[in-house]
This record gives C-alpha cells, sequence and structure tokens, in this order.
C-alpha cells in the first residue's frame, strides 16, 4: 500500500515554490494547504497545485479540518520563532522548519524548551548538506581519504540577495543578519564535517557593495554583503568561511576545501542554473570532488551531475528533494532525523556571535546557551 502524507504549507514565496515542486516529485506527498497572505504568490502557487486550499493566516488553515499529516514552514525568517510556537502548542504534526530556526539570540531557548515537549518529528531545512557534491565530498572525509582531518575551508561566491516579497531580507532585524540568513548553511555543515562543536569564532564583515542605493520607509537596507570568519573547534580543527555576495560571476558559486593530514580534497558547486548565461558562456559547470593526495602528487577529479529533473526544480542542485525525500521517511517510516532542531538551533548561534564579533573586532567565545565576551 502507497504511504501518502497530507501538507500544509506556511509562506510560498520563492522558496516556498522550490518545496512545493520538490515535493511533487515524492510519491505520496500531496499538498492540501497553504497559507500565504500575498495574492500574487498564491496565484503563482495555484499553476504548481491546482488543487490545494489557500488560506491567509495561519489559524484559518489550522482549524480548516482537512486531516493534514506534516507542516512545511517556509515563511520569512523572522516569523519562524512565533510559528514555531504557535504550532508547538497547537499539534502535533511533524515539522519540516526552513532555515533559521530563529534570528535572535533570546529566542533559542523559547523554541529549544517548547520543541521538547513536541511528539514528532522536527527537521531543520539545510539544503547544502543535500547537494550530491557535498555529500560525495563528506563520504570521502568520513571514509578517511585525507587522513586526519584538520583544516576546513568553505568560499561562496555568489549573487546579491534576490528580491522578496515586501523586501524583507533586506534588513537584520528581520533576517537575522546575512550570518544568520545566508551563513548558517556554513556553519551547520562545519559541524558536520568536522563533528565538533565551535568554541571560538572571529569575524571581520562589510557592506561594501549591494543595496546601497535602495531605501525602504526611509531605511536603508543594513545587511553585509561580504565576511571573513574563522571558527576553533573543540576537538582542534580550525574552519574558515570566505563570503562575498558581488561575485555573481563565479564559475562556481561554493569551493569547499578539506585538508588532512594525507590529501586534501574539494568540491565545487555551481550556482542556480537559471543564472548562468548559456547563450555566452555555454553549459553550466558540472559539480566536481578533486582529491589531491600528497603521494603519489596529482589531482584525481570525479564529475558529479546532478538529475536534470531535480536541478528543474529549485535553485540548491537537488538537495531540496533529497532533503524532503528524508523528511517523507521519518514521518512515514520513522527514519531519523538528519537535522534536528539542535542543529539548526547551533548554526544559528555561530551566525549570531560572528556577527557580534565583527561589531566588538575581537573574538567571541561560546558557551552551551550562547556566547560570551570581554567588554
Amino acid at each position: 500500500m502507497e504511504k501518502r502524507v497530507r501538507y500544509g504549507i506556511l509562506g510560498c514565496g520563492m522558496m516556498g515554490q522550490e518545496h512545493l515542486r520538490n515535493l511533487a516529485l515524492i510519491d505520496g506527498a500531496e499538498v492540501v494547504a497553504i497559507t500565504e497572505p500575498n495574492k500574487e504568490m498564491q496565484k503563482r502557487c495555484a499553476e504548481l497545485v491546482s488543487d490545494a486550499h489557500f488560506f491567509n493566516n495561519l489559524d484559518d488553515m489550522l482549524n480548516a479540518n482537512l486531516e493534514l499529516e506534516a507542516l512545511v514552514i517556509t515563511t520569512p525568517n523572522y516569523q519562524h520563532a512565533d510559528q514555531l510556537l504557535q504550532l508547538f502548542e497547537q499539534t502535533s504534526l511533524p515539522i519540516l522548519v526552513e532555515k533559521p530556526v530563529v534570528t535572535s539570540l533570546e529566542q533559542v531557548a523559547k523554541i529549544r524548551a517548547a520543541a521538547a515537549k513536541h511528539p514528532a518529528p522536527i527537521w531543520v531545512a539545510m539544503e547544502y548538506r543535500y547537494m550530491p557534491p557535498v555529500a560525495q565530498f563528506k563520504k570521502q572525509i568520513v571514509n578517511g581519504d585525507i587522513g586526519k582531518f584538520t583544516m576546513l575551508n568553505i568560499r561562496e561566491h555568489r549573487f546579491p540577495f534576490l528580491e522578496k516579497v515586501d523586501d524583507w531580507n533586506r534588513f537584520n532585524s528581520k533576517t537575522g543578519g546575512t550570518l544568520v540568513e545566508k551563513c548558517c548553511h556554513f556553519f551547520d555543515l562545519m559541524r558536520l564535517l568536522t563533528k565538533s562543536e565551535v568554541k571560538r569564532v572571529y569575524a571581520s564583515t562589510g557592506q561594501d557593495c549591494n543595496h546601497l542605493d535602495e531605501s525602504y520607509d526611509g531605511q536603508a537596507p543594513d545587511i553585509i554583503d561580504n565576511a571573513f570568519v574563522i571558527a576553533d573547534f573543540e576537538n582542534g580543527q580550525r574552519a574558515c568561511l570566505d563570503l562575498n555576495m558581488f561575485a555573481e560571476g563565479s564559475r562556481y558559486q561554493e569551493e569547499i576545501c578539506a585538508i588532512g593530514s594525507d590529501a586534501k580534497l574539494e568540491c565545487f558547486v555551481p550556482g542556480p542554473g537559471r543564472f548562468w548565461p548559456k547563450e555566452t558562456l555555454g553549459p553550466a559547470p558540472i559539480p566536481k570532488v578533486v582529491l589531491s593526495p600528497r603521494a603519489p602528487k596529482g589531482p584525481i577529479e570525479a564529475d558529479i551531475p546532478v538529475d536534470d529533473k531535480l536541478l528543474d526544480a529549485g535553485d540548491h542542485n537537488g538537495s531540496t528533494f533529497y532533503q524532503h525525500l528524508g523528511f517523507f521517511k521519518a514521518i512515514t517510516e520513522g527514519a531519523p532525523v538528519d537535522v534536528s532542531l539542535e542543529d539548526g538551533l547551533k548554526a544559528v548561534v555561530i551566525g549570531l556571535a560572528a556577527q557580534h564579533s565583527s561589531k566588538m573586532g575581537q573574538a567571541i567565545s561560546l558557551t552551551g546557551e550562547g556566547f560570551s565576551f570581554s567588554e
């Protein structure tokens, strides 16, 4: 008998529509309800899910008696924490919530305490874990291909923040800040790959090119567009993030490098195919993983292609599909949750600490509940 799950979606802007396209690829996944107050977004979503019920607010969706079996939160960042608290109180349904889980340190303890009583799976959407080249990269580290893992570097050189409904992503107060909104993905990867916790972080950031001429209700955007972040881990490993958001001409959007006692391992991930000018540059670059042993010297390259069907469904190299497939199995088969709420919270705390480090001009020490620094 085919397993089926009836989904309710909260928020259906650009990322929500990507979730809809990927859920449509999973046999048994059925989106029956969408909460989205923006009429233009409702229209776009109706073209993807013609028979879903639309609601202007979460209360109406929960009270509609549609026999929902799972919820997906893809609303703007600043709404996640309040919506989670409401859902923990009013439902016992499995929840997949987009990153970042929260946008401020004050929200961490509240969400952690409320989630501890929730009986169903909670999955945080960290798409980068599931990109096929990144998954292969992790596999080779786990297999010992580089020997003793010592250093990790993550470089993302990409396009500026895109336009979103009501331009919510132009301000730290609504996004949590760039190092939370965008880079919690990378802090999550750092924890995943090193299998350790960050004990200290130092960041240098800038707002140098993007959105400088924009104004919203008389306010200028305050989100940074470039950063260096260095993280020291409890097990002695170190990691560095190199972020630039005015480098959309790059051949690869993400370049991840792990160095161990025996070899260097690199992972190359292109950006969204829809932004690649095929008419002038030809076919989009293929993701790849490159192993460079110390002896015998010489790189060993492996292309890691992504199914065209998955590329067409979103901007994250197929990862949204694999993530939803895991969530679907957690609901229907009791499979483990790959990215826990605690994973999501810790990635946000690292990002908040990095932003505070940049503001204070000093390294920040992380604690079990947050972070500390010397005045």
